[in-house]
């Protein structure tokens, strides 16, 4: 409040804000955690994802004692705990089509904490369609990228995620943070320069980037921006039937992925052919390691440098802990094998739950 051209009004017009932030990952976590110590005053949290020992080097509101747990429940609690004047509404749901409009309606901004092109394209349309503007944030490898997306100023509305990308690549042409891994500290950058976006927009301070993108790169520390105009010809849905009617789900093949749950995999593996073959997606540190059946341990971001192992399988079984990273794996492998591919639904953490509860009845 001490801040030129800061004062009483803007602090109570981050009180008054409401925000909500989609992913509360490695970009969701700073941006969650400046934005309640700057005092805004509700703040929402979508994520139906858990906690994995792989995000705690750069999802900086998690600890060990949260592996398992859900991640907008958790963050919410730390959130709540440290800024008491902070309401969070949780919303542990994947984001859809079906659920977008009505979650996002309530909140005069959003975060893109998203780590999918399925939910960035849903949420920039979404945003289009309700008038909604969006902060937009992604990262890879060394690099990030940052924008502000929709913001209407003076009857005039900026430019959208599809004025720069205006169709979503196949699954597999971009890897995400798991694949091809992350330097833990670039989310973070990232999405504190998220929340100061939100903040500038909020408070009506300095000046957001509309109409452009901003690039940033970790490894020798240079900025550049990308000037954006927008496409003449309009491609986000128009109305909320076109929205619903609009294919978010990426795939780039036919072949289907069947996800089986824990009592499946077991009576699955009683009948296997011997080709069959189970594979561990997780690193080799993590624990605890399949002893019940013999497994191949490939790390998913050595897949596709280990096709050969796996060309004589008639189907392949992924796993890992949670069951998130074994179906991106089999979306890697969708046509890059003829095997027939299953996922097991929750991972080892459910087929260790169904063993015990088979032990014990």
């Amino acid at each position: 409040m001490l801040l030129k051209n800061f004062g009483q009004e803007q602090q109570q017009k981050l009180f008054d804000a409401r925000v909500l932030v989609v992913g509360a990952g490695g970009l969701g976590c700073p941006a969650l955690l400046y934005l309640a110590a700057a005092g805004v005053g509700t703040l929402g949290i979508v994520d139906f994802d858990t906690v994995e020992i792989s995000n705690l080097h750069r999802q900086v509101l998690y600890n060990e004692n949260d592996i398992g747990k859900s991640k907008a429940i958790v963050a919410a609690e730390k959130i709540s705990q440290q800024f008491l004047d902070t309401d969070v509404e949780i919303f542990n749901v994947a984001l859809t089509k079906e659920n977008a409009l009505e979650i996002i309606s309530s909140f005069d901004l959003l975060i893109d904490g998203s780590d999918n092109f399925s939910t960035r394209y849903l949420l920039n349309d979404a945003c289009v369609l309700l008038n909604k503007p969006l902060v937009y944030g992604s990262v890879y490898c060394y690099e990030g990228q940052l924008a502000v997306f929709n913001f209407t100023k003076n009857k005039i509305t900026s430019t959208n995620y599809r004025d720069l990308f205006p169709t979503p690549p196949k699954e597999n042409e971009i890897p995400n943070c798991s694949e091809a891994g992350v330097l833990g500290v670039l989310p973070g950058i990232i999405g504190t320069m998220q929340a100061n976006e939100a903040i500038k927009i909020i408070t009506g301070i300095g000046g957001p980037l509309i109409n452009k993108m901003l690039t940033y790169n970790s490894l020798d520390n240079s900025f550049y921006e990308l000037m954006i105009e927008k496409n003449p010809v309009a491609i986000c849905p128009a109305t909320e039937t076109a929205f619903l009617n609009t294919v978010y789900e990426l795939s780039c093949t036919s072949k289907k992925i069947e996800e089986i749950n824990a009592k499946e995999f077991i009576d699955l593996m009683k009948t296997a052919p011997a080709n069959t073959l189970l594979v561990d997606v997780r690193d080799d540190y993590e624990l605890p390691r399949m002893e019940e059946y013999p497994c191949l341990s490939i790390p998913m971001y050595e897949l596709e440098s280990r096709l050969d192992e796996l060309k004589d399988a008639k189907q392949i079984i992924l796993f890992c802990e949670t069951g998130t990273r074994s179906k991106a794996a089999a979306s890697i492998l969708q046509n890059k094998t003829a095997s027939s591919l299953y996922t097991l639904k929750g991972g080892m953490n459910e087929f260790i739950k169904n063993k015990k509860a088979a032990t014990n009845a």
